[in-house]
């Protein structure tokens, strides 16, 4: 596997692939990497000649109460697991190849509608960020295909408007969230719970399992059952943040004519604020 730093090398390198009418998949991460980033870059290696792996702590995309400088960097291990995985190329550019004039003066992409709500509300900017930056990885490597993990719900919901709104044509892969054996969504933030808040952490897929039941099994009072499930958060030791009954399509709040429907959550266990989702077909 290569690594590059600037849009220089990477195009360069891109050049060739192309010239070799080789079809090219990016998987945009901000490195930290685990289980979860690797399946997307199997995914990718299965649906392209060249996987294209980008590393970057995006400070866009972090709200003034988020710790950016404490976001863990650890590019020697991430190198190695990417390379084992089938990566081709790694590009991780700083700052300044990034953002030359700074936030400030940056072209922004905005999302209207499915960025609104769930992480959106409680995460003002957040996806306006991920969408500039996304779109400016598509324009630096131009993929055939991109894939990005279902863990991220919202954000790949963005994603897919972003590339359809702007006719990009880039073919965008939702990958399957992938776990751990008590059904924790794998996450670059477990890293930061103690044993105790980790051994906690399970009743979040699980109360999504629950609720999703009850949906299953006629229940229609969608209110009630995000009330429940905020209930069970705060009983197991959480703190909810939202947890929300939406429309698959839309992200909307669902209705009783939705058919295809997507619970989403996020709470906190001591400053660990987790994510996850359940989509299900009635």
């Amino acid at each position: 596997m290569r690594t590059v730093h600037t849009l220089k090398e990477l195009r360069a390198m891109l050049r060739g692939y192309r010239q070799k009418g080789k079809r090219i998949a990016l998987v945009p991460t901000m490195g930290n990497l685990h289980e979860g980033h690797i399946s997307l870059v199997r995914r990718a290696s299965e649906t392209a000649d060249i996987v294209v792996t980008s590393i970057f702590v995006n400070p866009m995309q972090f709200g003034v109460t988020e710790d950016l400088d404490n976001y863990p960097r650890t590019l020697q291990e991430d190198q190695d697991a990417l390379d084992k995985a089938g990566s081709t190329l790694l590009f991780t550019p700083s700052n300044n190849e990034i953002y030359p004039d700074g936030l400030a003066r940056q072209t922004r992409v905005i999302v209207p509608e499915v960025s609104e709500g769930h992480c959106g509300a409680s995460r003002p900017g957040h996806f306006e960020g991920v969408a500039t930056v996304v779109a400016m990885l598509f324009n630096m490597v131009q993929p055939d295909v991109a894939v990005f993990g279902e863990k991220d719900f919202q954000q790949l919901a963005v994603i897919r408007k972003l590339t359809r709104d702007l006719m990009m044509p880039v073919e965008i892969i939702g990958a399957p969230t992938v776990r751990e054996k008590d059904g924790l969504a794998k996450s670059s933030r477990n890293g930061y719970l103690s044993k105790t808040d980790r051994a906690k952490a399970p009743v979040v897929y699980q109360t999504l399992e629950t609720a999703a039941e009850k949906i299953l099994q006629g229940r229609t009072d969608f209110s009630v059952i995000e009330a429940e499930a905020s209930y069970t958060l705060s009983n197991a030791g959480l703190r909810p943040d939202y947890f929300n009954i939406a429309s698959s399509l839309t992200l909307k709040p669902a209705t009783v004519d939705d058919p295809q429907i997507t619970l989403l959550v996020a709470a906190f266990l001591g400053t660990t604020r987790l994510i996850d989702n359940l989509s299900i077909t009635r």
